[in-house]
């Protein structure tokens, strides 16, 4: 078992893996770029593979506390009817048969929590300039001077991430797929009881409660030329995509003011062919396998990084053995994840059949529901 890890990168993928290893007993130091370890965005979906990593964790109850979670889905036409519901599963749902959403920054202050109830170190505002291995360990440089000699690293440092474009220069950069996600956070009407989507409209839209008042809403739009959109445009953008809906959409849209929360990305994805690991250093998360959010499983998929790895260096104290076992055990069920994301993301902008894309997420979520 190795005695000593440094994890680059303090997103959810970061800190699950950091939090995985101290509690194997290894000396883990988790370093990042941003001094006040702050998570950006609104809200996040969170499928029930999600919640089952996060019970693995055992963040499932704050989670639950500080998000919402509920299960069935149902689907609205623009002008708020409903189209179809699956009703809740009678009894206490097990997590893998449950979804919700959670604030992006709760989730990130739970997990931080979890981080620092461990005896793992927490360096803020550095970040890797250079990587030296060595038979016996890798030496990090870091921004500020500093070094740090360690038996392995796990790179967790997002879809640009810098430490994959230093291992593999040949790996294809990040690909923009011609559709950008807006998100907003308003008060959520208590009709809003479980996730939404709203078919039929000229954009794809879909409503998530994140807490007992709140939900956000997320707005699919395609923009071919990956425009740039100035903040004090955003708000005026969103009401104009919303204008086409009734039913609560309306009500959310006439409520849109300085204070309502918007949140704009265009949507990239990268999967990186294995092996994920280059000598001591290993790359997990977005840094391996970045998605769209068709899925809603890209922040699950990178939890269960962390948890998986912990559990193949847990098996053998021959690392390049257990670093491939890894990506192997993770290759084909994150592939599943980012191309049929990008997928679905074609059929609506091709204006194709939304059955289609439907049917793909129905069996994608299905396969998802098998262990991890």
């Amino acid at each position: 078992m190795i005695g000593k890890a440094l994890v680059v990168g303090g997103g959810v993928g970061g800190m699950s893996a950091a939090a995985s290893l101290a509690r194997l007993g290894v000396a883990v130091e988790l370093i990042d770029v941003d001094p006040q370890w702050r998570a950006y965005g609104a809200g996040i979906s969170v499928t029930g593979m999600s919640l089952r990593a996060f019970d693995a964790l055992g963040i499932l109850d704050e989670v639950k506390r500080e998000g919402f979670v509920a299960s069935g889905m149902r689907l609205r036409a623009p002008d708020g009817s409903i189209v179809m519901e699956t009703p809740p599963p009678p009894g206490e749902p097990a997590p893998i048969d449950s979804s919700g959403g959670i604030m992006r920054p709760a989730l990130h202050a739970i997990m931080q929590r979890l981080v620092r109830s461990t005896d793992a170190t927490i360096t803020l505002g550095v970040s890797p300039t250079g990587y030296a291995e060595a038979p016996d360990g890798v030496t990090v440089t870091l921004s500020d001077g500093t070094r740090r000699t360690v038996d392995l690293v796990v790179a967790a440092d997002g879809i640009f991430s810098e430490t994959r474009k230093l291992l593999f220069p040949e790996a294809a950069a990040p690909k923009f797929t011609g559709q950008g996600c807006w998100r907003i956070v308003a008060d959520r009407p208590a009709t809003v009881d479980r996730a939404e989507i709203w078919v039929g409209g000229p954009v794809k839209l879909g409503l998530n409660p994140i807490s007992q008042d709140k939900l956000y809403a997320f707005i699919l739009e395609h923009v071919p030329g990956n425009p740039w959109f100035p903040e004090e445009e955003m708000l005026p953008h969103v009401a104009e995509l919303l204008a086409p809906f009734g039913g609560d959409v309306a009500t959310i849209r006439a409520n849109l003011g300085p204070d309502s929360l918007v949140n704009y990305r265009p949507l990239e994805w990268q999967l990186l062919p294995k092996p994920w690991h280059q000598g001591r250093v290993v790359v997990i998360g977005d840094a391996a396998h970045a998605t769209t959010p068709h899925m809603a499983s890209g922040a699950g998929a990178a939890v269960e990084d962390g948890l998986v790895l912990a559990e193949e260096l847990a098996k053998t104290d021959n690392l390049d053995a257990a670093l491939t076992a890894f990506a192997d055990r993770r290759y084909d069920r994150v592939r599943l994840i980012v191309e049929n994301s990008v997928r679905i993301g074609e059929i609506e902008m091709s204006g194709g059949d939304q059955r289609d894309a439907n049917a793909m997420l129905g069996g994608t979520m299905a396969k998802l529901k098998e262990p991890y």
